[in-house]
């Protein structure tokens, strides 16, 4: 084999303690086809536990402290006031109470109540 061949890996064949190199001016390319796999797509695909996971990275991502994750004190508070002014809403339409009697609107304004306490508990951490 020649030093100037660009092959940077051992044929088949070869013995594994010889050190292939290559000449300053050639540049490597990888074998197209299915035994090109690289390490990264390796290690991608083969997992201790058979799940499939992205490349590590050098790059450290720091988790998110517990003060930014924690809600103020006002989103359950609201949470919980929409759902029961909404429910006491589609109740208190029922009982014919409110002014107009038994109206659809009244039905939609405590279900729309109920959606926002909803929409307002996925907001909560």
């Amino acid at each position: 084999m020649s030093a100037g061949s660009g092959r940077l890996s051992a044929k088949s064949g070869e013995p594994t303690g010889k050190k292939v190199s290559a000449s300053k001016g050639s540049k490597a390319k990888a074998p197209v086809g299915k035994a090109s796999k690289t390490r990264a797509s390796v290690a991608r695909s083969q997992n201790h536990h058979g799940r499939v996971t992205a490349p590590q990275s050098g790059r450290y991502t720091p988790p998110v402290p517990r003060s930014v994750k924690v809600s103020p004190r006002w989103v359950p508070v609201l949470m919980f006031a929409l759902l029961i002014a909404g429910s006491l809403l589609v109740v208190v339409n029922y009982t014919d109470v409110l002014p107009g009697g038994a109206s659809n609107w009244y039905l939609l304004g405590g279900i729309g109540l109920i959606f926002a306490g909803f929409i307002t508990a996925m907001k909560y951490h």
